[in-house]
């Protein structure tokens, strides 16, 4: 885990005089936009997503896209792998892996799907699956599929989670429902979590759930969709059973593109990629393969090749990790900038809206370069559009209607006023359950069309949260804007505009 001290906020915008290999120090913030290629006028406030990638390396890609073109078989089926191992080394050596150990996919979605419909179920259908309530949907919904296709040969046990909360009380969480599992009389086998959860953006304490499924004997399935590229990871020490990490999101690697680990001692689980094409080492009588034969190991050769699709992000990944050191310097000065600007700028954030961030009492949840602010908006999940004593959408909290309805707490209700930036003052609202949806659909259109940017709006725990992400070519300013635009946003929702 990063040792990241919070600086002063005057001190986030500060470069340091020199690198460590004596080279000028990058000019993190504004300066670094030139690299990029964003529209003018678009302020990139959720890298989170679907990351991005500089200049030279749409270049890199363009250029092995090219060379794919002008000679298609030669490029194809004896060039490419060569390129495709350096990026695996250069991935490898990133996340202190052994080279036979690294593969890549897609996206981490596919990484996710590949483990869990590889997987044997026993024919008891005691298996279980374990997983977390803050897990991707995409992955929550793999996991639903597995289910349902399965037909009782596995089920799955989902942990509550609502943040903020401490790592020591999710470790918990996961102990006791291993524990209730086995009462029941069911097996868990493998649990999926996060290096960093999607949303909430937190960081998950990943390093002792591995410890904890070690321990008991459970699989260990690790989405570091969010992971490298945002935080030091070291695969070797970590020692999962399965782990994989987008390089389109913080790595600057072109979409889609993800490193999947598999230990020597699980690949044999790992028989088929998805889809299943000519690497697959079928029981049956042996098929023709039409592309070269190597010495590589059956894992590395079966994913090498899954069908005819632009791998050119694939070969990207050597240049992004060169790109990253040329520019930009270490590794760990990139993170120390993000994440320092993610604590930093989540402050101001909340000191505009007159909220607060996402944070437990050891400060654990943002060691991250995401940061998750509360909206002044609560949800209040017994008011429905046909009872009589709900309170009309956006009222205040502590008007007479939603105290005397009795569905919000006297301390809910009571109304909050905070002195921001300019001698604003700041309302909660309180939202009927069955509004939220269109309030937040609302919210992240509005702020494409209107304000030229974007930022995830999302409900947990009775509030409205946003999810914000830093980087490289951000700075405080770009922060304390957001925060601006989210206080005018609000205040228009409490307006009744989203109603319109």
């Amino acid at each position: 885990m990063d040792d990241v001290k919070s600086l002063p906020s005057k001190d986030i915008i500060l470069q340091r005089e020199s690198r460590d290999d004596g080279r000028p120090s990058p000019e993190f913030g504004k300066p670094m936009l030139q690299n990029f290629l964003f529209d003018l006028s678009y302020r990139n406030l959720n890298h989170g997503s679907y990351g991005t990638y500089p200049r030279e390396i749409q270049k890199k890609l363009r250029h092995y896209q090219d060379l794919a073109e002008s000679k298609p078989d030669s490029f194809i089926r004896y060039k490419y792998p060569l390129l495709l191992d350096s990026s695996r080394a250069a991935a490898a050596n990133l996340l202190n892996a052994p080279l036979d150990t690294i593969v890549f996919v897609p996206n981490a979605t596919m990484a996710v799907n590949t483990v869990l419909r590889n997987l044997q179920w026993n024919a008891d259908g005691k298996d279980e699956i374990l997983s977390f309530t803050t897990i991707y949907g995409a992955c929550g919904a793999t996991i639903d599929y597995m289910v349902e296709s399965n037909r009782g040969l596995v089920s799955s046990r989902e942990i509550v989670l609502t943040y903020p909360c401490e790592d020591d009380e999710i470790l918990s969480l996961f102990c006791a429902a291993v524990e209730t599992s086995r009462k029941e009389g069911k097996r868990p086998k493998i649990c999926l979590f996060d290096t960093i959860t999607s949303i909430p953006g937190v960081r998950f304490p990943f390093e002792a759930m591995t410890k904890l499924c070690r321990d008991f004997g459970i699989l260990s399935l690790i989405d570091g969709a969010h992971g490298v590229g945002q935080i030091e990871l070291d695969l070797s020490t970590l020692d999962p059973d399965f782990f994989l990490s987008n390089c389109h999101k913080w790595l600057y690697v072109p979409r889609g593109c993800a490193a999947f680990y598999v230990p020597p001692r699980n690949q044999g689980l790992i028989r088929s990629t998805v889809p299943t094409s000519h690497g697959y080492v079928s029981k049956m009588p042996k098929r023709a393969n039409p592309l070269p034969v190597g010495r590589k190991s059956a894992f590395v050769k079966n994913f090498e090749w899954m069908g005819t699709i632009d791998n050119s992000p694939y070969i990207c990944v050597k240049d992004a990790i060169d790109w990253r050191e040329q520019v930009l310097g270490e590794e760990r000065g990139i993170r120390e900038y993000m994440q320092n600007l993610a604590r930093e700028g989540g402050k101001r954030v909340a000191e505009i809206l007159g909220t607060e961030v996402m944070e437990n009492r050891k400060g654990t949840l943002t060691q991250c370069a995401m940061v998750n602010v509360a909206l002044p908006f609560r949800i209040n999940t017994s008011a429905s559009k046909t009872d009589s004593t709900a309170s009309p959408k956006g009222e205040r909290l502590g008007t007479s209607n939603a105290r005397n309805s009795g569905e919000i707490s006297i301390s809910e209700s009571i109304k909050i006023e905070l002195s921001l930036r300019g001698g604003a003052e700041a309302d909660e609202y309180w939202l009927p359950e069955e509004e939220v949806l269109g309030v937040t659909e609302w919210m992240q259109e509005t702020l494409i069309r209107d304000y030229k940017t974007f930022v995830v709006v999302y409900p947990h725990g009775h509030r409205l949260w946003t999810r914000l992400s830093a980087q490289v070519y951000l700075d405080l300013e770009d922060f304390e804007w957001a925060g601006h635009t989210l206080h005018e946003l609000c205040q228009r929702v409490a307006k009744g505009e989203y109603l319109d």
